[in-house]
C-alpha cells in the first residue's frame, strides 16, 4: 500500500514539474539513497526508461524526499483530487498548464501575482468575484479575457 502511495506521489510530482528534462539519462547509481528508496519499485526497469522520464522521476523523488510529513499529506490530497477528476477536466487542466508554460516569464509572474492577490482576499470578496463571473455571458467573459491580454504595459511612476 505504501508503495502505491509513493508511486502515486511520484506521478503527481511529475505532473507538477514544469522543468524540461535534460538530455542525459540518470543512472540508478547516481540517485541519492532517498531517491532510490522512493523509486525502489523501478530499480529493475530503470535503465529501460526514456531519459526524460528518468530525469522527471529523479526530480520528483528528490522533492518527495525533501518534503515534511505535512507537505506529503497535502501532496497526497492533491493527487487524490486529481485522480477523482474526469478525463476531460484533467485534459483541460493540462492544456492550461501548457499554455501557462508557453507565456513569457513576465506574463507568468503577472498571473502568479494576481492569483496570490486573489487568495489573499477574504472569502466573501472571492465569492462575489466568482458570482459576478458566472453571471457573465460567454461574450462578456471573452471580452474580459481579451481586454486583459491586450492591456497596455504599466506606466512608470513619472507618468510616461
Amino acid at each position: 500500500m505504501k508503495a502505491k502511495w509513493i508511486a502515486a506521489m511520484i506521478c503527481l510530482l511529475m505532473f507538477s514539474t514544469a522543468a524540461v528534462a535534460d538530455n542525459h539519462g540518470v543512472s540508478w547509481e547516481s540517485l541519492s539513497e532517498g531517491q532510490r528508496e522512493v523509486l525502489g519499485q523501478f530499480a529493475d526497469t530503470w535503465d529501460r526508461f526514456p531519459e526524460e522520464r528518468q530525469a522527471r522521476l529523479a526530480r520528483g523523488a528528490a522533492r518527495w524526499a525533501d518534503m515534511t510529513d505535512e507537505q506529503r499529506q497535502q501532496a497526497q490530497g492533491r493527487f487524490r483530487a486529481w485522480r477523482e477528476l474526469d478525463d476531460s477536466r484533467r485534459d483541460a487542466i493540462r492544456e492550461r498548464a501548457e499554455a501557462f508554460r508557453d507565456l513569457s516569464p513576465e506574463e507568468q509572474q503577472r498571473i502568479r501575482k494576481n492569483f496570490h492577490r486573489y487568495r489573499q482576499m477574504n472569502q466573501d470578496r472571492r465569492q462575489q468575484l466568482r458570482d459576478r463571473y458566472r453571471r457573465m455571458t460567454p461574450e462578456q467573459r471573452q471580452h474580459l479575457r481579451d481586454r486583459l491580454h491586450q492591456r497596455p504595459p504599466p506606466r512608470s511612476r513619472d507618468g510616461r
